[in-house]
């Protein structure tokens, strides 16, 4: 009588080791800082499909489909087997994570649920085992720590993110560890409500951001490297940090600008990630490393995340540019993905198609709380959410007079925005400052012609470049369209020999969004751009990068550099004369350059020390250069029409 329940016994405890659980652990579980790596490994999944999936969450509880991002476990190469392991760099969002994984298959794809790129969101029927929590070990000090100049020339500000809303200060001195000076930092934040529309608004988009600190270190002595942390006693300091301080004695002036740079995420999300931002990131580092004690500064013209109301996308984007950011005063201007959603307060019938929920519900209450530009400009949203800042400012460094502007709110006559730009052109004292640099997003200029944009770019031509002409800008820099291009000295699509009534317009959205591939031939007219070059288009190029403008009272250079081999593949002179000078006439319009280029002073002192200070990147860029070539597909390829760039 009991031989028939023995039996069945032992073929359920066999049946029962056969199948054992999956398993998952994560090691290590407690981290200090953005940037630690966890290895997270698993065995025993039965019958492995191709599209099984690790799951981040942040914080832990979150819903199976709110997760950070994910990784196919076949990017593990012995995933066939039903083990593997993934390592990844995590960035602390002030909450724990777990790990989940799930088994998913080609007949579960749900068409109606995808991201960003029209890829499906995997499915999350079947979970197979969730992992222990990962915490982040209290103590280590602030993170996301930028520079930013303010309206006093001998002032630093520095901004930070905590977990807390508690009393943080900086402390600076001339020395590392002699603190001569402590300044209290304000803290701001914003909540959910704050956001305009979904997904920023969503459970999904949303996650908690933080207090955001923001300190200013005063009476710098000019031209001078400083020392300073960031922090707490009680809740813990940063690393030691250094920058030169503004010389208004000095006429010498740095800065590297590019547009629509973006992050990169070690896994896949719900929008696309930017890989070639770590490039930008990284020779822009050496650059500033080769430039020793010398000042400089960045300025990125709008798109600047890409979260589009991903939250966690931004302390993606800060501890990306943490390193370069810390060193440098790193400045902004708004663009369309940081601020346009469906009611926003300015909207003119012209303007239907121009604006639309690039955003993603942000209204740009990100973009206005964690900078902190120069000036006090600011828009109504016309909602709960604060006002939007940092739209339009000027500030001089060297003998460059730079303006920053909006392009996405209003700028015609009229408008407080277009005042301030009439009146600060007009006010600038060029015996000081002989050159003027003007920024927006979206270009005036471009042989991209996106018919979206057309009505917007009339309103420019029509209200600012009149502005720009008459009180004599010497370059205008835009973004928005993602690549490199420089014109000639430009009035009403006319070239001049001088700046002078005919600034020069160079689009420099390069620096790591690569959704617009607009210069490849039609598949029924293979030799034809679909935009041609045309004859005031004096250089484009296809190729990831950003610019460096070094200026004296004598002469301004901007270069544009290559991610590919941090080179320069362009280069203008201007000099203060009125002159614009690119060389001779050696290389044809097939060749992408109308003119050739000389390589300045800077250009040659940088080559030099670049294979020396390389290395200085290699410690961050363990935790996000290895990682951030997702296996989860490929980003589209293209080929650029006439450009040295193949």
């Amino acid at each position: 009588m009991m031989k028939l329940p023995l039996f069945l016994l032992l073929i359920s405890l066999v049946t029962q080791t056969s199948l054992s659980e999956v398993t998952i652990s994560v090691t290590p579980t407690t981290l200090q800082k953005s940037g630690d790596i966890v290895t997270i490994s698993w065995s025993n999944v039965d019958s492995p499909s191709k599209l099984d999936w690790l799951g981040l969450y942040s914080p832990p509880d979150s819903p199976h489909d709110h997760f950070i991002g994910y990784k196919f476990l076949s990017s593990s190469p012995s995933w066939k087997s039903g083990s593997g392991s993934i390592s990844l760099p995590i960035t602390n969002l002030r909450s724990n994570y777990s790990f989940r994984i799930f088994h998913w298959t080609e007949s579960e794809i749900n068409p109606k649920l995808h991201d960003h790129d029209h890829n499906p969101l995997p499915g999350t029927a079947h979970l197979l085992a969730e992992s222990d929590v990962v915490v982040f070990e209290p103590g280590h000090g602030p993170e996301q720590i930028h520079l930013a100049y303010t309206d006093v020339e001998d002032e630093m500000r520095v901004m930070f993110v905590v977990g807390d809303g508690e009393e943080r200060s900086v402390k600076w001195g001339e020395r590392d560890g002699e603190w001569s000076r402590v300044s209290v930092a304000r803290v701001v934040r914003y909540e959910r409500e704050d956001m305009c529309d979904a997904p920023a608004n969503g459970s999904i988009g949303w996650r908690d951001p933080g207090w955001i600190h923001d300190g200013v270190m005063k009476d710098l002595k000019k031209g001078v490297r400083y020392y300073y942390q960031v922090g707490s006693d009680s809740k813990g300091w940063s690393t030691t940090q250094s920058f030169v301080s503004r010389n208004g004695d000095s006429d010498e002036t740095i800065a590297f600008l590019f547009g629509d740079m973006g992050t990169s995420t070690p896994y896949a999300t719900f929008i696309r990630t930017q890989d070639e931002s770590i490039a930008t990131m990284k020779w822009i580092l050496r650059d500033i490393e080769a430039i020793g004690d010398k000042h400089a500064f960045i300025s990125h013209i709008g798109d600047i995340s890409y979260a589009r109301g991903y939250s966690w996308v931004w302390d993606h984007f800060f501890t990306q540019v943490e390193p370069v950011a810390s060193k440098v005063p790193y400045h902004v201007c708004i663009g369309n993905h940081e601020y346009d959603w469906p009611l926003q307060p300015w909207k003119p019938d012209w303007a239907y198609a121009v604006y639309g929920t690039d955003g993603g519900g942000e209204c740009g209450v990100p973009y206005s709380l964690k900078f902190n530009m120069p000036g006090n400009s600011s828009e109504s949203t016309g909602t709960r959410a604060p006002a939007t800042r940092n739209l339009y400012y000027s500030f001089d460094t060297g003998a460059v007079h730079f303006v920053y502007i909006s392009t996405e709110t209003n700028f015609v006559s009229g408008s407080s925005q277009y005042n301030f730009i009439k009146q600060d052109l007009e006010s600038v004292n060029r015996s000081k400052t002989p050159f003027v640099v003007v920024q927006g997003h979206r270009p005036m200029y471009t042989s991209s012609n996106e018919n979206r944009d057309a009505p917007m770019r009339n309103k420019m031509l029509e209200h600012l470049e009149p502005l720009f002409t008459k009180n004599n800008v010497t370059l205008a820099l835009w973004g928005h369209v993602h690549r490199y291009e420089r014109f000639c000295p430009v009035n009403n699509f006319i070239c001049g020999s001088t700046w002078k009534g005919f600034p020069v317009h160079a689009v420099i959205g390069m620096a790591g969004q690569d959704w617009q591939p607009i210069w490849e031939p039609r598949a029924d007219h293979p030799n034809d751009p679909i935009f041609p070059q045309p004859a005031m288009s004096m250089y484009r190029g296809g190729e990831f990068g950003y610019t460096k403008l070094v200026a004296t009272k004598e002469k301004l250079t901007l270069a544009y550099v290559g991610n590919h081999d941090g080179q320069i593949h362009d280069m203008v002179e201007i000099l203060a004369s009125g002159e614009v000078l690119s060389g001779d006439d050696s290389f044809g319009v097939d060749g992408g350059a109308r003119t050739g280029v000389v390589d300045s002073t800077f250009s040659w002192y940088v080559k030099g020390a670049s294979v020396l200070v390389l290395g200085v990147f290699v410690g961050y860029i363990l935790g996000y250069a290895s990682f951030s070539m997702k296996k989860n597909g490929n980003r589209p390829s293209w080929t650029p029409v006439k450009s040295e760039e193949t």
